[in-house]
């Protein structure tokens, strides 16, 4: 299969699929695969700002609610058509090599923070449940989480559930300084909370820091920036945090701030090697459509 026809299919993210509410599927290319997200935000409410975020908030949402049942129902109906082959019979997923058609994960993600959800821990029990009666005990539960709200109790006890099987928790973290958060993701909640929310939760369960770094206005980021990032990823592990690896990524889709736009090829390889160098972590490196 051609490699424009797999560009295709991992630029169409939308988090929809026919009536269903909660559950899409989508081609990751952070997962290199099949990943089935289950979208805790219908409301499209987030914490985040972020000028490269392609949520459409103009938009009334179809519901507000998470209905759990409902939920439950689309999830399952989501794993059959992926098992009998179903979902492979249309676009944008007919176009997905056999190397991308396993399923990898099924992702807390969506229109908006799942951790702000009020019933984040039922969700996550939820999910467990219809796993298993699928017969797909072994796959990733993964959390994509800008780090807001880690230190609620429900979360906790929801990523406890978590730790008893296979999952991964990604913790965002796009910059290094205060200044740099607020131009990028532009959120209320201090820069301060989110560097201790990761910094405690991985103390107790290691995360995987996805980081998404782009040009603002024709520049990237100053290297002093980088060099701030990794600073504090270096502080996060002599708190005693566990950080697994990055995800250093770019947009890959139009994001909707036109003076928002991806890094070339050559800028991120060279930003990645550049926190390589300070942090001696290991890295992934994801790069846009032009790419």
């Amino acid at each position: 299969m051609a490699g424009g026809h797999l560009i295709a299919a991992h630029l169409d993210h939308r988090r929809s699929y026919d009536d269903f509410y909660y559950v899409y599927p989508v081609i990751s290319r952070r997962s290199h695969g099949v990943s089935i997200g289950v979208n805790l935000n219908p409301d499209k409410a987030c914490n985040f700002d972020c000028i490269y975020c392609e949520v459409d908030r103009t938009s009334a949402p179809r519901r507000k609610d998470v209905d759990l049942d409902v939920l439950k129902l689309e999830l399952r109906e989501m794993l059959r058509i992926y098992q009998d082959g179903t979902l492979f019979a249309r676009k944008p997923f007919a176009d997905a090599p056999a190397s991308w058609r396993g399923i990898n994960d099924i992702a807390f993600s969506g229109d908006g923070e799942p951790t702000t959800c009020r019933v984040f821990e039922q969700a996550v029990e939820a999910v467990w449940q219809v796993r298993e009666e699928m017969g797909l005990d072994t796959t990733k539960l993964v959390l994509i989480t800008d780090a807001t709200c880690l230190e609620r109790p429900g979360v906790r006890r929801g990523i406890r559930r978590m730790q008893e099987g296979a999952h991964e928790i990604w913790a965002k973290l796009d910059a290094g300084t205060d200044n740099y958060y607020r131009l990028v993701n532009r959120s209320a909640v201090p820069f301060a909370r989110i560097l201790k929310n990761i910094a405690r939760t991985a103390a107790w369960c290691p995360l995987i820091i996805q980081s998404l770094f782009l040009r603002v206005s024709g520049e990237p980021p100053p290297e002093s920036e980088i060099a701030a990032y990794a600073a504090r990823l270096n502080e996060i592990q002599a708190k005693g945090g566990k950080i697994l690896g990055l995800q250093i990524y770019t947009t890959a889709r139009p994001a909707p701030m036109p003076w928002a736009t991806p890094l070339s090829q050559k800028e991120l390889n060279h930003l990645a090697a550049l926190v390589k160098k300070l942090t001696g972590l290991p890295l992934e490196i994801f790069h846009g459509k032009a790419a």
